[in-house]
């Protein structure tokens, strides 16, 4: 690798303290390829490409990979946890109320927090986790297409 080339994913991972698996190569392509997936369709994905996963090993490598910081978790209220590969930048989610679609919003001030809490209570703030809620375009759609 030259000093020009990106770091390919094991190197990521060994730069992360981690030791390098398929499983956990797949893992983690498969969290950057989606699109805020939840934890079946990561092994579904991996088990496409390795053929068998634990769901057990997919939750033990997805708690690994967000500790070293590889991946973010992300947990809408009442729905599971989700995972995205977006790291690094201050952004924000959007959450579809009926089918439950994820979308990522970029952060309208772009510097952490982003917002000023009206009592900081002697807290250091330095990060604000902001989600919109509402209906995605399809949902909003077949709502319209419904109620005429």
């Amino acid at each position: 690798m030259t000093a020009s080339d990106p770091p390919t994913t094991a190197d990521e991972l060994r730069g992360a303290g981690l030791r390098v698996t398929a499983a956990r190569v797949a893992l983690l392509q498969a969290v950057r390829d989606g699109d805020h997936l939840g934890v079946e369709a990561i092994a579904g994905r991996v088990r496409d490409r390795l053929g068998h996963i634990s769901l057990q090993a997919v939750y033990e490598a997805l708690h690994a990979l967000t500790a070293a910081g590889l991946v973010r978790r992300i947990e809408p209220a009442g729905s599971p946890a989700r995972f995205e590969g977006r790291l690094g930048d201050n952004h924000h989610h959007v959450v579809c109320r009926s089918c439950g679609a994820v979308a990522d919003v970029d952060c309208a001030v772009g510097e952490a927090p982003c917002l000023t809490a009206s009592d900081d209570h002697g807290f250091a703030i330095d990060e604000a986790d902001v989600t919109y809620w509402g209906l995605c375009p399809d949902c909003s759609a077949a709502r319209s297409s419904w109620a005429t």
